[in-house]
């Protein structure tokens, strides 16, 4: 296997952020500049041994850093990060990521999703600001990525379920239950602007976007094929932004290039895409759902 020494950056930069690292502490930790840090994440050369050091700062493997078999990700900011880093160099992205793809998100719905992050930390945080600047950090990253899509015209198709819309209608965007009786309607009306922004696409069909509305229970945990000429990576994610309680905060997400898990999710995707309702008939189904929510504009 050659070594890539621009992927050895990116994964650096993804775990030194997920750590809450500025480049200047890893540059004091191993007795290098700051410069020097900047020009690995950027893609110099780095020998083995630096590779180690790093590794140990930032509390993963060398085979992590390599990207050798599988990469692991305890940190959403990591994640997140590497997602990005994948997406720049991506030809299309096959997501399910429940309600549905941060990409295919309207503007307003940042502010809603800070907020449900937010008021999902436990009451007893010690370091809440800590937390707080974290949550930020994720959303700054979610931002990027859904301008990267507009800039490079990334390609995206969506899996949505069906139950997870009805779902997500009855709770709103919330991230605790016990929200005042008229925030939790300012949150379900927010919901219901997410899910008509939703059918807006699926009837407008934009080049580039495709949803498929999948009408039974899909598995809990969140699956993306990132799609290049070059090769197709797999990530699986514990991570939730909506459709029931958020959580940003616990679990293992993993990227992997290998060939088996990678052609059973191909295999799965194309399984639930024939299945799929679509234009039309999905906007119709969605707009069935949104009626039977009761949700009153306003």
């Amino acid at each position: 296997m050659s070594i890539r020494f621009d992927e050895i950056g990116k994964r650096l930069k993804a775990y030194r952020l997920g750590r809450g690292l500025p480049a200047e502490d890893v540059a004091e930790s191993l007795g290098i500049s700051r410069a020097a840090v900047y020009r690995i994440e950027s893609g110099g050369v780095v020998k083995i041994e630096t590779l180690e050091r790093l590794a140990a700062v930032l509390e993963t493997t060398v085979a992590s850093l390599l990207g050798a078999g599988v990469e692991y990700y305890s940190s959403p900011v990591s994640y997140f990060e590497r997602m990005r880093q994948i997406e720049e160099q991506s030809d299309q992205v096959v997501a399910h990521f429940p309600p549905l793809s941060y990409l295919l998100t309207s503007a307003a719905y940042s502010d809603f999703l800070r907020a449900t992050l937010i008021e999902a930390l436990p009451a007893h945080l010690a370091d809440r600001d800590g937390a707080v600047a974290e949550i930020d950090a994720i959303i700054a990253i979610l931002d990027e990525r859904k301008a990267t899509r507009k800039r490079r015209r990334l390609s995206v198709v969506n899996f949505v379920n069906v139950l997870e819309i009805e779902r997500w209608l009855k709770l709103g965007i919330v991230g605790r239950f016990s929200l005042p009786p008229e925030e939790q309607a300012r949150r379900r009306r927010a919901a219901r602007h997410e899910v008509e922004h939703l059918i807006a696409l699926i009837e407008a069909e934009p080049m580039g976007v495709q949803i498929g509305l999948i009408e039974e229970t899909l598995p809990n945990i969140t699956f993306q094929l990132f799609r290049s000429e070059e090769r197709t990576l797999l990530g699986l994610s514990p991570y939730r932004l909506g459709g029931e309680l958020p959580n940003v905060r616990s679990g293992i997400a993993m990227l992997t290039a290998d060939e088996q898990p990678v052609r059973l999710y191909e295999q799965l995707s194309e399984d639930l895409w024939s299945r799929a309702r679509k234009g039309g008939e999905a906007g119709a189904a969605l707009r069935a759902v949104v009626e039977r929510s009761g949700i009153a504009l306003g």
